[in-house]
């Protein structure tokens, strides 16, 4: 019996590693899948800036916006073409985080799909269903994962270090409407449950409070100067492992560079 027993027992811890090998194998041919996904979508909606003002109907250069130039354009009739919940673009130059944002009626579904409305472990970036269209809130709350390969909002998290804030110090929103840099100026840990989710629809008190409690949380130190309350913000937020239920947030300033047409 104790021979036999000790068979079983081999069996069983075989049976149990193929498993979990099976499952890494699994995960990383989705993660594989997932990065392919949004490749080709950089690749199919975006172009450069100089790529973008060399294409025109007429062959003439295709300028849009003023001020400011962002690296890239976005082509957002191609974009809404193929999922009319697409709202915006975030970019940071020299990491992962380049995706389409979506939005839709809840906070659930584009954590199981990804922007073409494809079963996706690896979700969509996505603004909260609750927030008005077109960013107009004065803080509008993006929600991405924290995936093991460093995708979607992984990376958020490597804003904790002071020199790595430093060598990014901005990020890119491009919307239909208007393209904006985005001024970062916090990053912290934060419960999932916390005041940092509420939903500012225009400035009031509460809400300078609430820029000056996050600023003086975060674990970089950025010379933004005085946060302005009539201005609009972005909150991007993450899973994150100090406690239960912690999610790491990376705030940032919105600064309008031009009003422009879609399409190129």
């Amino acid at each position: 019996m104790g021979k036999k027993l000790k068979w079983v027992l081999v069996a069983v811890l075989l049976l149990v590693f193929v498993g979990s090998g099976g499952a890494v194998f699994i995960a990383k041919q989705e993660y594989a899948k997932s990065q392919r996904v949004y490749a080709q979508a950089a690749e199919k909606f975006t172009r450069t800036r100089s790529e973008s003002e060399e294409t025109s109907s007429g062959g003439q250069p295709h300028q849009k916006g003023e001020g400011p130039l962002t690296p890239f354009t976005v082509d957002f009739d191609l974009l809404q073409g193929v999922n009319p919940e697409v709202v915006g673009w975030i970019y940071c130059e020299g990491t992962k985080i380049n995706y389409p944002v979506c939005q839709g009626k809840d906070n659930e579904y584009y954590l199981h799909y990804s922007y073409e409305k494809l079963s996706d472990n690896c979700g969509a970036i996505f603004a909260d269903a609750q927030t008005a269209p077109g960013f107009a809130d004065s803080n509008t709350v993006l929600y991405g994962h924290n995936m093991n390969d460093g995708s979607m909002f992984a990376g958020l998290e490597l804003w904790r270090d002071q020199s790595y804030y430093e060598e990014h110090p901005i990020m890119w929103l491009l919307t239909p409407e208007t393209d904006y840099k985005v001024i970062l100026f916090s990053g912290h840990t934060v419960s999932a449950y916390g005041d940092i989710y509420t939903i500012f629809r225009g400035p009031m008190p509460e809400f300078t409070q609430y820029l000056q409690e996050n600023l003086s949380k975060s674990d970089f130190v950025a010379e933004v100067g005085e946060l302005d309350p009539e201005a609009r913000y972005i909150v991007m937020s993450t899973c994150a492992y100090d406690f239960v239920e912690a999610r790491y947030v990376v705030h940032g300033k919105l600064e309008p560079v031009g009003e422009h047409g879609r399409g190129w």
